[in-house]
């Protein structure tokens, strides 16, 4: 079986990560919950863990790094803290962990503005420009890092730079985070989601938000966090503020290491996924039937249509006939596969970690089923 669903998440763990959950496992005890040595040991490494995210990112200290179960639940607090009335930008380009979110704000009175694709089907910028800067000021933009179905990465800087100053910046970086360097405090970027089990090598369960001073999101969940026990709100200081409940230590410990990995191999691991995808367009491009929607990306994803097969039934049968595990259909992202022309598409999706021969394998195998 060769594996090339990694934008859905990461299906290789460094040892150093898998080692990392298994002691957690095996710890089992309740970080910041309670008085013991484990407890505090525990809560020692929780710590450790929020002050290594907040560097590798570039963050604004470890209180603003909140753990969540994914990269969805941190949008989700992100977005549904801005302001039920005003405009907020988004694109045509982003996940469905995004636009559910502004749709429901928009049911409650929020401007909503989709910013459409370029015929290159990227990021219409002049779209964004005439957004941002014509009529009502927008209050926050939401802009994905990398969309996960075509791998095409807007310009951060110049979003930010074409944003008024007081609007927020947030960013859906389940896509970028562990394959390139993305830097919250160079980039303007106010609040960041990640996922943890794709690009930054950690185990399902582990997603962050890291915010900055000019972000103060509310909480969606309510319950205990160890500190103020006597207060029946929500503790008014971060991370508490955001963390309800049992912490998923396993799934943080795993992205902290995750972290730790990459600080010393991102580079190279870039440059691995950068050939990967670049001779998977090429080698797919020269089949007849099929069309690409991918360039070559750091992202590792090369999405494309057979002309002659529905793209789940095209998934399926390169599961089943040829032993290649790819992604079928919208990818929850619906409005850029409109933006496209698409009704699905086929995305295979390449990692560091991707063996030998899944290029060959891959083409092989998609030559096979276009002669159908």
């Amino acid at each position: 079986m060769i594996y090339l669903d990694n934008a859905a998440t990461g299906g290789f763990k460094p040892d150093s990560v898998i080692s990392a959950a298994t002691a957690a496992l095996a710890t089992a005890a309740n970080p910041g919950r309670s008085g013991h040595k484990l407890s505090l040991a525990c809560m020692e490494q929780v710590y450790s863990a929020r002050n290594l995210l907040s560097d590798f990112f570039g963050g604004y200290g470890y209180e603003r790094v909140v753990f969540t179960k994914n990269c969805t639940e941190a949008l989700n607090i992100a977005l549904l803290s801005l302001p039920r009335r005003g405009k907020i930008i988004t694109t045509v380009a982003e996940h469905n962990s995004v636009l559910r979110p502004l749709e429901q704000l928009k049911k409650e009175g929020a401007e909503v503005e989709y910013i459409p694709l370029n015929a290159g089907g990227e990021i219409d910028m002049c779209a964004f420009e005439r957004a941002a800067r014509g009529g009502e000021p927008p209050r926050a933009a939401a802009v994905t890092l990398a969309s996960n179905v075509t791998g095409a990465a807007p310009d951060i800087r110049l979003v930010k730079k074409i944003l008024p100053d007081d609007c927020l910046l947030i960013c859906d970086g389940a896509q970028a985070c562990g394959h390139v360097p993305v830097d919250m405090r160079a980039l303007g970027i106010d609040a960041l989601a990640v996922a943890g089990h794709k690009g930054m090598l950690g185990i399902q369960g582990s997603g962050a938000l890291l915010f900055s001073e000019r972000f103060d999101p509310l909480p969606i969940m309510f319950g205990g966090t160890g500190s103020e026990s006597y207060n029946l709100n929500m503790p008014d200081f971060y991370p508490d503020r955001l963390e309800s409940g049992t912490l998923n230590f396993p799934a943080i410990v795993s992205l902290a290491e995750g972290a730790i990995y990459l600080e010393q191999h991102l580079g190279e691991h870039r440059k691995t996924v950068e050939e990967l995808t670049a001779r998977a367009t090429e080698s797919l491009e020269k089949i007849d039937g099929v069309q690409m929607f991918s360039r070559p990306n750091p992202y590792g994803i090369a999405s494309f249509r057979l002309a002659n097969m529905q793209s789940e039934m095209a998934a399926y049968a390169l599961s089943e006939e040829f032993g290649v595990c790819v992604r079928g259909g919208l990818h929850c992202a619906p409005l850029i596969h409109r933006a496209l022309g698409s009704d699905g598409l086929v995305r295979a999706s390449f990692s560091a970690f991707t063996p030998p021969g899944a290029v060959e394998a891959l083409a092989g195998a998609v030559r096979a089923l276009s002669l159908r």
